[in-house]
């Protein structure tokens, strides 16, 4: 069985794709699309190991991955020589996923320097950087396309305000780059994913895994979103049909940014709601199984 699209065949044959964080939950199943597309990829990350298992799926599925490159994304010199061995190695990029990051619960009275700034420099400097670096030793010369992959900044993040401090900085480094870097043919967007159903969300103290599971009630879609949900945005930005958008966040996240209730509206039983998911080796989690 292979990723089940809903994009053409083909679509980014011919072209090579970066993806930092194509180890594991949404990086991993955007990879999968990308290369059932067409696309060459190279996969960068933390750990080795998690970027050679997606490396092996996508080859037993027919894809391509260039390479692979175990390296720490917020240390500007080895982000300098990554990019620089990238594309000695495999060539031009024609697009760039910022996929990497992560984060943990803290609130800010309880939050030491080092967990505001870890935090800070896993979701925001390591996208700058490595698409500073792409930029500069590529795309500014040939054009090209990021998608950064953010997160719901814009009602504050209570218990966890040093992501919301970096989602919110990657948004207008999304923004800032995209006119700046525009007049080079190179397009800057940013995905802003809600609550999905990857094994990301069990990471999370399992005190925390009841609020988890029963987020839905707040969503007008009344569920959790798929990682194919999200690839297929990703998809979309990267691809030629998006030849006209640029700077801009676009979330999937089921309406929660609206909110599914009122003081004068309580919602109904979920019904007639399609969910979506042609990623053959999705991995829910853990709290949301039966």
């Amino acid at each position: 069985m292979a990723y089940q699209s809903g994009f053409r065949e083909g679509l980014f044959e011919g072209q090579t794709i970066f993806v930092p964080g194509g180890g594991g939950g949404l990086g991993r199943c955007i990879a999968h699309e990308l290369a059932s597309l067409g696309a060459r990829l190279v996969l960068a990350g933390r750990t080795l190991t998690k970027l050679q298992r997606t490396e092996a799926e996508i080859v037993a599925d027919g894809g391509v991955v260039l390479g692979c490159h175990a390296v720490e994304l917020r240390d500007e010199a080895a982000v300098i020589d990554l990019v620089s061995r990238v594309i000695e190695l495999h060539g031009p990029l024609h697009g760039l996923v910022n996929a990497a990051g992560g984060q943990f619960p803290s609130h800010l009275e309880n939050m030491s320097l080092n967990a505001w700034n870890a935090v800070l420099h896993n979701n925001l400097t390591s996208y700058f950087l490595v698409a500073r670096e792409v930029y500069k030793q590529c795309m500014r010369e040939r054009g090209g396309s990021i998608v950064n992959i953010g997160a719901d900044y814009e009602s504050g993040m209570p218990g966890m305000g040093h992501n919301g401090a970096a989602r919110a900085g990657l948004s207008n480094f999304t923004f800032t780059a995209a006119t700046e870097w525009g007049r080079s043919g190179v397009r800057v967007n940013c995905v802003i994913p809600g609550f999905i159903a990857t094994t990301g969300l069990d990471r999370y103290p399992e005190e925390d895994w009841d609020a988890l599971a029963s987020i839905d009630r707040k969503i007008p879609l009344g569920r959790h979103g798929t990682a194919a949900e999200i690839s297929a945005m990703v998809v979309f930005l990267m691809s030629e049909m998006a030849a006209y958008v640029t700077g801009a966040d676009f979330r999937v996240d089921g309406g929660m940014h609206n909110g599914a209730s009122s003081f004068v509206f309580q919602p109904a039983e979920a019904r007639n709601v399609k969910t979506f998911n042609g990623f053959h080796r999705d991995e829910p989690p853990e709290l949301l199984r039966p």
